[in-house]
Order: structure tokens, then C-alpha cells, then sequence
């Protein structure tokens, strides 16, 4: 599948063998090269994980099988120290030009999870029709029954406790697989989500927010807040102790606790959709189909730099932060990936459906959009499409641990 990918001269060894990380879903790869001279071997161990390389070598004479075992184990030794390694074996032979050489590929996750662990991370994904789906591990996803044939625009994660939202719908679980509706105490549609400082905070049409401390009706409730504006809010985040929401004609609102709300200046007028923290920086996402992406820029929440507009890509419409890195996704499969916020790659996701949606969790990115679209990536670089078992579109994405 990598080599029908990438052409002949973009398969490098490197490029190839990150590409079947991906594909593969593991973070390490080893690459045991044996060459024989007469009764002498050449050992050559490299080991490749997703941020670097290394490399050991061994020389014997006349070794035998029980000699080239131990090694084996003492290069092994060199690359990982005292990390525990269980390798999991794949040899496959390499036509070369000298018949005595031999390539063996031996991959294997130096971090073996088990069945117990994969049940403390949970993504779920929402959408069209009151669509839910839910994955151990970002590859094989089930549906869950929502209760409702609303859409589901937005979901969030805190406290234990699952939240998506719609149209005057909020529904909450503890694991992801039983929801409850709850009383949001609005008729208008709800989009965006998020958790933090203790508090469930969502945004929606006409400068709607809502807060509550538990996501239920227990013990506070719902509980609609002044925003101060009437436009439309899509994206709402927290971070740097600041909540943080966008919307439409450049709008965005910061709030320390989720009760009151400034207006901050943007620089745009462009429909801002998305919002995310990391490594100390807000970066907020956004623009139309006729206008094209926008990416704006804050240490505090406060003051703005824009950083890209129409002219490079299409518009988009979600972003997150995970292992280093801003992933940023939108229209027409396109996706962006940035260490700092301010530059920024472009990525191929093999597809044209639009994203709406995407999550960093459990050493995996995870983005979705229309049609089912799911797609994952290890590094933010290649990006795998997954089965989703519907064909709604998707419109939100999280993951909890």
C-alpha cells in the first residue's frame, strides 16, 4: 500500500518505513540487517521511532546461532537501555545484489498495552442524526445509541463525565456507551463544548452560552450566561486559565470562570470555527468557502496576530494540540499541522471529504467529517482512513483517560 502511496522517488528509506509505522499503528520500528562473509557476520541493528533514529553495530568471527542470538540482544541492549522489549517478528527477505544478505523487520511498541489499559481511553465521535460512535483505539469503532435523531455538533470530555450538545439538546455519559438527556434550558442550537476550572461550558447560536458544574441537572444545572454579543459562536476551549469562544464576523470572548465574558479584537471578520491551547500559545481557526483559512494567534487570550489568510489553503474548520504539535483540518480534506502556531505544513489526508472535527489522544490524532470520514495519524504527517460504520456526517471528536 506505501509503495502504490508515494512514488519511486519519494519512498526513501525513511519516508517508507514512517509510512508503515503509520499503516501499522506502531511508534517503533527495528531493522536487523545480517551480512555473511564465508563463516564472519555483520550485524546492523537500527532502531526508528516517529522523532529520531539510532544505530549499532557488531562484528563476529565464526559465530554460530546461539552466539548471533546474544548479539542481537546485546545491540538491543545499546538502543533501548533498560526499557522493556517484547519484539513482535515479521522477517521478510530483501532481493539484493549478494545472495548472503538478508533483511529482517522486526516491529514491535516498546510499551505493550494490555486489554485493562485500553479501557481507561475512550474517543468518541458525534454527528448527523444523533450519530455516536465510540474506539478503544482510534481504528475499530462501534455505534452507540444516543436517544435522539438531533444532530450532535460538539462533544467534550471532563470529570469523568462525557458531554455532546445540539439543537437546545445536551446529553452526558459516564462511558461513552449510555447517554442521558439532560435540560439545557434553551431551544437555540448548541455547538461547541469544552471543559475546564471545574466547569462544562458550551456556546451557540446567537451568543448562547451555557455553564454548568457537573454537565447534569444534580446539582446546578445548566445555566445561561450574558455573552455580550449576538453573534453566532462555534468554537469554545480552555487553557492558560482563560475560556476562550469564536464565531462569526471575527467574534471571539475570553472568560477566566465561565460566567462573564469580554470582547476581544480579532483583526477579521472571517467566521473563526475552532479554538485550541498548547505549549502556551491559543490558536484559533477559522474562514468561508469564499474566503479561504484563517489562523490567528494569542499567548493570553487577549491580543491577536493573524498568521495565514485565503491565498494559501481552503477554510478551516477545527484544531487541536497534542505531542507538540497543532493539527488543523477543514474543507476538502485539507490539513495543516505547526510546532508553534506560526508555521505551518501542509499534510495529505488521500481524501476530499470535508473535515469537521479532530482530537489528539492516546499517542493518536484523530479528525473526522463528512460522510462517516475518520481518519488517524501517529505523528500528524500520514494519516490513515478508518471505518466508521456510518455514512452521517461527523461533526465532533474527543477522547478521555
Amino acid at each position: 500500500q506505501v509503495f502504490l502511496e508515494l512514488e519511486f522517488e519519494e519512498c526513501s528509506e525513511d519516508t517508507c518505513i514512517m509510512r508503515v509505522q503509520e499503516l501499522l499503528q506502531v511508534e517503533n520500528v527495528f531493522n536487523l540487517q545480517i551480512i555473511g562473509e564465508g563463516k564472519d557476520t555483520q550485524l546492523n541493528l537500527k532502531w526508528i521511532t516517529l522523532d529520531e533514529k539510532k544505530n549499532e553495530e557488531d562484528y563476529c568471527e565464526g559465530c554460530g546461532t546461539r552466539d548471533l542470538r546474544k548479539m542481537i540482544g546485546g545491540l538491543v541492549e545499546k538502543l533501548v537501555g533498560g526499557k522493556e522489549v517484547e519484539p513482535v517478528v515479521v522477517e521478510r527477505p530483501v532481493v539484493v545484489e549478494t545472495p548472503k544478505v538478508v533483511q529482517k523487520v522486526v516491529k514491535e511498541p516498546v510499551v505493550q498495552r494490555t486489554e485493562g489499559d485500553k479501557t481507561k481511553v475512550m474517543f468518541v465521535t458525534v454527528g448527523s442524526s444523533g450519530t455516536i460512535l465510540t474506539s478503544s483505539d482510534g481504528t475499530t469503532w462501534t455505534e452507540r445509541t444516543s436517544g435522539t435523531s438531533k444532530y450532535l455538533s460538539g462533544v467534550t470530555y471532563g470529570n469523568g463525565l462525557f458531554v455532546t450538545v445540539g439543537p437546545g439538546t445536551i446529553l452526558t455519559s459516564s462511558d461513552g456507551t449510555s447517554w442521558t438527556e439532560r435540560t439545557s434550558g434553551t431551544s437555540k442550537p448548541l455547538f461547541g463544548v469544552t471543559y475546564g476550572n471545574g466547569l462544562f461550558v458550551t456556546v451557540g447560536q446567537s451568543g448562547t452560552i451555557l455553564s454548568s458544574s457537573d454537565g447534569t441537572t444534580s446539582l446546578t444545572g445548566w445555566t445561561e450566561r450574558t455573552s455580550g454579543t449576538s453573534k453566532y459562536l462555534r468554537g469554545i476551549t480552555y487553557g492558560n486559565s482563560t475560556f476562550v469562544g469564536v464565531g462569526r464576523s471575527g467574534t471571539i470572548l475570553t472568560s477566566t470562570e465561565g460566567n462573564w465574558w469580554t470582547k476581544r479584537t480579532s483583526g477579521t471578520t472571517t467566521f473563526l470555527w475552532g479554538v485550541t491551547y498548547g505549549n502556551g500559545t491559543f490558536v484559533v481557526v477559522g474562514g468561508s468557502n469564499f474566503l479561504g483559512g484563517t489562523i490567528l494567534t494569542s499567548s493570553d487570550g487577549t491580543s491577536w496576530t493573524k498568521k495565514r489568510t485565503s491565498e494559501y489553503y481552503n477554510s478551516l474548520s477545527e484544531v487541536t494540540y497534542g505531542n507538540g504539535l497543532f493539527v488543523t483540518v477543514g474543507k476538502s480534506g485539507t490539513i495543516f499541522t505547526s510546532s508553534d502556531g506560526t508555521t505551518w505544513t501542509k499534510r495529505t489526508s488521500w481524501t476530499t471529504e470535508d473535515f469537521s472535527g479532530v482530537t489528539y489522544g492516546n499517542g493518536l490524532f484523530v479528525t473526522v467529517g463528512s460522510s462517516g470520514t475518520i481518519l488517524t495519524s501517529l505523528n500528524g504527517t500520514y494519516w490513515t482512513k478508518r471505518t466508521s460504520v456510518t455514512s452521517n456526517n461527523l461533526f465532533g471528536v474527543t477522547y478521555s483517560q
